[in-house]
Protein backbone atom coordinates (compact mmCIF):
# COMPACT_ATOMS: atom_id res chain seq x y z
CA UNK A 1 0.00 0.00 0.00
CA UNK A 2 1.55 3.89 -1.00
CA UNK A 3 -0.33 6.65 0.48
CA UNK A 4 0.26 9.71 -1.54
CA UNK A 5 -0.10 13.54 -0.76
CA UNK A 6 0.13 16.37 -2.88
CA UNK A 7 0.74 19.95 -2.36
CA UNK A 8 1.51 23.32 -3.69
CA UNK A 9 -1.70 24.09 -5.88
CA UNK A 10 -2.99 27.75 -6.18
CA UNK A 11 -3.79 30.57 -8.52
CA UNK A 12 -1.31 31.98 -10.36
CA UNK A 13 -1.88 34.35 -13.92
CA UNK A 14 -1.37 33.18 -17.60
CA UNK A 15 2.68 33.31 -18.33
CA UNK A 16 3.63 31.98 -14.45
CA UNK A 17 4.95 29.39 -12.85
CA UNK A 18 4.13 27.62 -9.63
CA UNK A 19 5.27 23.84 -7.74
CA UNK A 20 3.72 21.26 -6.78
CA UNK A 21 4.70 18.19 -4.66
CA UNK A 22 3.42 14.54 -3.98
CA UNK A 23 4.83 12.87 -0.94
CA UNK A 24 4.49 9.44 -1.20
CA UNK A 25 4.86 7.02 2.13
CA UNK A 26 4.29 3.69 2.46
CA UNK A 27 5.84 0.13 1.81
CA UNK A 28 9.17 0.78 -0.28
CA UNK A 29 7.63 3.68 -1.89
CA UNK A 30 11.05 4.73 -3.68
CA UNK A 31 10.73 1.75 -5.95
CA UNK A 32 7.62 2.53 -7.54
CA UNK A 33 7.37 4.68 -11.03
CA UNK A 34 5.80 7.78 -10.17
CA UNK A 35 3.08 10.43 -12.37
CA UNK A 36 1.21 13.06 -12.25
CA UNK A 37 -1.92 13.17 -14.15
CA UNK A 38 -4.70 16.39 -14.14
CA UNK A 39 -8.44 16.21 -14.96
CA UNK A 40 -10.13 19.93 -15.98
CA UNK A 41 -13.96 20.36 -15.24
CA UNK A 42 -15.53 18.43 -18.10
CA UNK A 43 -12.99 16.53 -19.00
CA UNK A 44 -11.66 12.97 -18.72
CA UNK A 45 -8.37 12.47 -16.84
CA UNK A 46 -4.69 13.29 -19.19
CA UNK A 47 -1.69 11.78 -18.47
CA UNK A 48 1.01 14.68 -17.39
CA UNK A 49 3.66 13.24 -16.55
CA UNK A 50 5.70 10.55 -15.18
CA UNK A 51 9.60 9.71 -13.82
CA UNK A 52 11.66 6.39 -13.33
CA UNK A 53 12.36 4.93 -9.96
CA UNK A 54 15.97 4.73 -10.41
CA UNK A 55 17.35 6.70 -13.57
CA UNK A 56 14.80 9.62 -13.16
CA UNK A 57 14.21 9.23 -16.92
CA UNK A 58 10.90 11.01 -17.50
CA UNK A 59 7.81 11.15 -19.69
CA UNK A 60 5.77 14.04 -20.85
CA UNK A 61 2.39 14.47 -22.49
CA UNK A 62 3.34 16.70 -25.67
CA UNK A 63 1.23 19.20 -24.17
CA UNK A 64 3.59 20.21 -21.54
CA UNK A 65 6.86 19.36 -23.19
CA UNK A 66 9.27 22.11 -22.73
CA UNK A 67 7.41 24.13 -19.76
CA UNK A 68 7.03 21.43 -17.31
CA UNK A 69 9.62 19.44 -15.39
CA UNK A 70 8.67 16.16 -13.06
CA UNK A 71 11.54 15.22 -10.72
CA UNK A 72 11.93 12.95 -7.31
CA UNK A 73 13.71 13.18 -4.32
CA UNK A 74 14.19 9.32 -3.43
CA UNK A 75 15.45 10.77 -0.51
CA UNK A 76 12.12 12.35 0.75
CA UNK A 77 9.89 9.67 -1.20
CA UNK A 78 8.68 12.94 -3.00
CA UNK A 79 8.09 14.00 -6.71
CA UNK A 80 7.52 17.65 -8.07
CA UNK A 81 6.18 19.21 -10.99
CA UNK A 82 7.42 22.48 -11.48
CA UNK A 83 5.15 24.36 -14.21
CA UNK A 84 6.39 26.62 -16.00
CA UNK A 85 4.53 29.52 -18.88
CA UNK A 86 0.82 28.40 -17.31
CA UNK A 87 -2.06 28.69 -19.54
CA UNK A 88 -5.76 28.96 -18.61
CA UNK A 89 -6.06 25.48 -20.43
CA UNK A 90 -3.64 24.14 -17.66
CA UNK A 91 -6.23 25.01 -14.60
CA UNK A 92 -7.14 21.48 -13.35
CA UNK A 93 -6.95 19.31 -10.50
CA UNK A 94 -3.22 17.84 -10.62
CA UNK A 95 -3.47 14.40 -9.00
CA UNK A 96 -0.06 12.07 -8.52
CA UNK A 97 0.14 8.37 -8.74
CA UNK A 98 2.37 5.49 -7.89
CA UNK A 99 2.23 1.77 -9.59
CA UNK A 100 5.39 -0.69 -9.38
CA UNK A 101 4.60 -2.81 -12.95
CA UNK A 102 6.61 -1.35 -15.79
CA UNK A 103 3.56 -1.69 -18.02
CA UNK A 104 2.23 1.58 -16.70
CA UNK A 105 5.72 3.01 -17.92
CA UNK A 106 4.96 1.87 -21.61
CA UNK A 107 1.32 2.32 -21.38
CA UNK A 108 0.94 6.01 -19.40
CA UNK A 109 -1.90 3.72 -17.25
CA UNK A 110 -3.28 2.17 -15.30
CA UNK A 111 -1.64 3.25 -12.06
CA UNK A 112 -2.97 1.55 -8.96
CA UNK A 113 -2.72 4.42 -6.27
CA UNK A 114 -3.79 8.21 -6.62
CA UNK A 115 -3.48 10.97 -4.17
CA UNK A 116 -6.54 13.35 -3.72
CA UNK A 117 -5.27 16.31 -5.97
CA UNK A 118 -4.45 19.91 -5.73
CA UNK A 119 -6.05 22.20 -7.69
CA UNK A 120 -4.29 24.72 -9.95
CA UNK A 121 -6.11 27.59 -11.44
CA UNK A 122 -4.23 29.80 -13.90
CA UNK A 123 -6.11 33.01 -14.71
CA UNK A 124 -5.49 34.92 -18.45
Amino acid sequence: QVQLVESGGGLVQAGGSLRISCAASGRAASNYYLAWFRQSLGKEREFVAAISYTEGVADYADSVRGRFTISRDNSKNTIYLQMNSLQPDDTAVYSCAADDRPIVWLRRSPYTYWGQGTQVTVSP
